[in-house]
């Protein structure tokens, strides 16, 4: 038997805007199995090849996103581009990169939540 008392009704724009990347906004709700990201990405963001140990649905309302798929110096990469009422499923740990080839506007969906995706890890140097 559920706990309806552990039902949260929430709106975006109550929710607190972090800026992972200069050319990024991004809203999050966590939950105990999954986490919730609106993200706003400026034309021309890039967010570098990365890998994490989230399953992630990207899900494109507006905009587009053109995805690296695979390690940059792995031969069999391919891009593949992501439009409005598009989904690209990343299983745990495909490397990707991403640029947003138009403003979009994402919703992704990871499954588990974690406190870092990588767009927090984008912008580190080390």
């Amino acid at each position: 038997m559920s706990d309806n008392g552990s039902a949260r009704l929430l709106r975006w724009t109550d929710l607190e805007t972090d800026h992972p990347l200069e050319e990024v906004n991004r809203r999050r709700i966590f939950g105990e199995q999954a986490m919730l990201s609106e993200v706003r990405f400026r034309k021309g963001c890039h967010v570098p090849t990365h890998h994490h140990e989230n399953e992630q649905f990207v899900c494109v309302i507006s905009g587009c996103l053109r995805f690296g798929l695979g390690a940059d110096d792995d031969p069999g990469r391919r891009d593949v581009v992501v439009r409005a009422g598009e989904v690209l499923v990343l299983p745990s740990n495909v490397p990707h990169s991403a640029d947003a080839l138009e403003k979009t506007l994402v919703l992704d969906i990871f499954s588990p939540p974690s406190a870092t995706t990588g767009l927090d890890d984008a912008g580190r140097d080390d």
